[in-house]
């Protein structure tokens, strides 16, 4: 054999190209939907919150769930979120279940929504504004379940 024809001492090295962790080439965005809806289900799950936004907002939640392509989800009702490129804020409103502690709901809201949200999205959660907007007796209808009227 000639030398150009020799075969190379030992296994072939893989080249590294572009340089880096490939996970860390290029940028991810997050959109504020996205935030929006991972920080309303987690509210949803705390105990003693009967539901999410102002009563004119569910109610007009409710008639636009039962239009076709008629908006937003109920997920996001209530939240909402500014997200930056690092980090993000949240405004929350919720009606709370009568004989609970507000300040002991509104902490658990903040808790979990700000553990859902930085271990989803690895962004920081600078600050969770949560707003009561009505307490949920035990006597009154729940208006996302009664259907709309129509004349």
């Amino acid at each position: 054999m000639s030398e150009s024809q020799q075969m190379p001492e030992g296994p072939r090295k893989p080249v590294k190209r572009g340089g880096g962790d490939p996970g860390s080439r290029g940028r991810t965005t997050i959109a504020d939907g996205v935030v929006e809806k991972i920080a309303g289900l987690a509210a949803r799950d705390v105990v003693g919150v009967h539901a999410m936004g102002s009563g004119f907002a569910r109610t007009l939640g409710a008639v636009r769930e039962r239009v076709p392509g008629g908006g937003k989800a109920s997920a996001t009702r209530g939240v909402k979120a500014e997200v930056g490129e690092v980090q993000t804020a949240l405004d929350l409103e919720i009606v709370v279940e009568y004989g609970v502690s507000i300040a002991d709901v509104a902490r658990a809201v903040r808790e979990n929504v700000i553990s859902a949200v930085e271990r989803m999205t690895s962004l920081e959660v600078v600050e969770v504004n949560i707003a009561v907007s009505d307490v949920k007796l035990p006597d009154e209808e729940d208006e996302e379940e009664t259907e709309p009227r129509i004349q």
